[in-house]
């Protein structure tokens, strides 16, 4: 009798297969929507995975790895020895050596503590060290196509280091064996590089307070300073001058494409001459009674 009804009733068959079809698609495409579902919710997964790594990587990143550009950047005569902490946040051992090859190095007391902060601008630099810089000094650095500006702030002074430090650069300051203070203070000092020149801008002062040398027997040889200003056309020029003492250092000086160019002399006060003969013998080239240092 069921069989009969649904032959004479061929449209509640058609409607009956219908929605049993229309089930059937609806179970497919939800199955094929949660596939899709699935597969993006993996490669959201991968991404985010990897976002995270990535951000992991940049600030984690160790202390060893600002340590190894320095290494570079100075061609392999400053050194961030023993390292510790990240790039954003460390500290270290700051030492001179002499370059590849060479077996000088001088270590400074203590250690230099650093950190390192984004900008819009680029990055500031923070250092800092009990010995040597004991007010933090801000280095900020600027990158851009085909340039780099490094400008100290605040302007005055920046530190001051053992002159015996000098030793670790080798000859002939391993030889001189110095004695006495070097101190930095800066005027509004920024270094551009542009295509592969430097130019200085600004102003800053080396101090040479109080020098002594294991060359001579003087407890004393004087003390000196070190003007360097840039100029408008990217160069450094540079003048030494004696403040006070028994040995009289004058000259000066220009950086510029080719490198440092100096031109200067070393004369003693005539009630030492003696003892200074030696010291006038290794810092130039002797003539008469004073010494000519010639550099480039």
């Amino acid at each position: 009798m069921s069989i009969l009804s649904n032959l004479k009733s061929p449209a509640a068959w058609w409607s009956g297969g219908m929605a049993a079809t229309t089930r059937w698609m609806e179970s497919t495409l939800e199955v094929a929507r949660w596939e899709n579902m699935r597969k993006a919710g993996r490669r959201w997964g991968w991404w985010g995975g990897a976002l995270g790594a990535l951000m992991g990587l940049v600030l984690y990143s160790p202390a060893s790895w600002l340590a190894q550009g320095l290494v570079v950047l100075s061609d392999g005569r400053l050194l961030l020895a023993e390292s510790q902490g990240t790039v954003w946040n460390g500290d270290a051992v700051v030492v001179l050596t002499g370059g590849p090859g060479s077996r000088d190095a001088r270590a400074l007391p203590g250690r230099l503590n650093w950190t390192l902060r984004p900008r819009l601008t680029g990055l500031n630099l923070t250092v800092q060290q009990d010995c040597c810089v004991p007010t933090p000094v801000v280095i900020e650095v600027r990158p851009g196509w085909g340039r780099a500006r490094i400008a100290v702030s605040p302007s005055g002074p920046v530190g001051h280091w053992p002159a015996a430090w000098l030793t670790g650069l080798g000859t002939p300051w391993n030889t001189l064996q110095l004695g006495g203070v070097v101190r930095l203070s800066t005027n509004a000092m920024a270094v551009e590089w542009v295509h592969g020149r430097v130019r200085l801008e600004g102003q800053a002062q080396v101090g040479f307070d109080d020098v002594s040398s294991s060359v001579t027997t003087l407890d004393r040889l004087g003390s000196y300073r070190i003007d360097l200003v840039g100029d408008p056309e990217g160069r450094v020029n540079l003048s030494l001058m004696t403040v006070d003492g028994a040995l009289q250092l004058s000259g000066q000086g220009q950086v510029g494409l080719n490198g440092l160019r100096f031109r200067g002399e070393a004369r003693a006060n005539e009630s030492e001459r003696g003892a200074l003969d030696s010291f006038l013998n290794i810092i130039g080239r002797r003539m008469g009674d004073r010494s000519v240092i010639s550099i480039g």
